[in-house]
């Protein structure tokens, strides 16, 4: 953790020391602090991050406001905290490019453990020892799109397409289990890498972002579908109707 370099947005210089004292603890060293939109832009701007905790309520613009132009500068993971915890809110988050959503008040050790798991998902799997990296290299093809696992990219009708790491990170999840039915808490166990805790928004806004780069109607899934009452599957090409 000592080389990931970590970005604190909040306008609370309380909760910012207590958060970096507590990082500090886990073994992170590179973390920097911004206290309004403005300053979290400019760092963006001025330095590469490996993941942001982003404060919603912020003195000059709101975290959902800003989102997007982070994004422009980053595929790294936006994890957001606020005090508001309404289904909305989260879904904004999740639909303006975040990749978690922390309510507060939080047990700070809950926000270590969701930036662990978002940085174990973001980050390439190391490689075996004695095998080159095209020996790993996996492609998963499924006809109208094709998901690069090596390379970390999603092609569409033989075009790359912008995937944010989570997003990516759930299709490869299902790719490599084609016809097999996960329940939401299934799946957001096995790709954040901790207990869904009821929150079922989170994989509900990155199914609707996989559809809307992946199918030819996202409101009619020919690919990632819905099993009703039982969760989502993705079906093979040779299996569509």
């Amino acid at each position: 953790m000592e080389e990931t370099a970590v970005l604190l947005v909040d306008d609370e210089p309380a909760l910012l020391l207590m958060l970096d004292m507590v990082l500090k603890k886990e073994g992170f060293r590179r973390i920097d602090h911004a206290e309004s939109a403005a300053a979290a832009l400019a760092r963006c701007r001025q330095k590469r991050y490996d993941i942001i905790l982003l404060d919603v309520m912020l003195p000059d613009k709101s975290g959902f406001e800003i989102c997007p132009f982070i994004r422009e500068t980053t595929d790294a993971p936006i994890l957001f905290v606020t005090a508001k915890g309404s289904d909305l809110d989260k879904l904004t988050g999740f639909a303006m490019g975040g990749d978690d959503y922390i309510t507060k008040p939080f047990n700070p050790l809950e926000v270590v453990a969701r930036m662990k798991a978002q940085l174990r998902r973001s980050r390439p799997q190391a490689e075996e020892p004695g095998k080159s990296s095209r020996t790993n290299a996996l492609v998963y093809d499924y006809g109208r799109f094709q998901v690069d696992e090596l390379a970390g990219e999603l092609r569409v009708e033989g075009k790359a397409v912008a995937c944010p790491a989570q997003v990516f990170q759930l299709l490869l999840f299902l790719c490599k289990h084609p016809n097999r039915i996960f329940t939401k808490d299934q799946l957001y166990e096995a790709v954040w890498g901790i207990d869904s805790m009821g929150d079922d928004h989170t994989v509900i806004v990155h199914i609707r972002r996989i559809r809307e780069r992946i199918e030819r109607d996202p409101g009619q899934p020919d690919y990632l579908v819905t099993v009703r009452g039982l969760g989502y599957k993705l079906v093979p090409p040779k299996e569509l109707p």
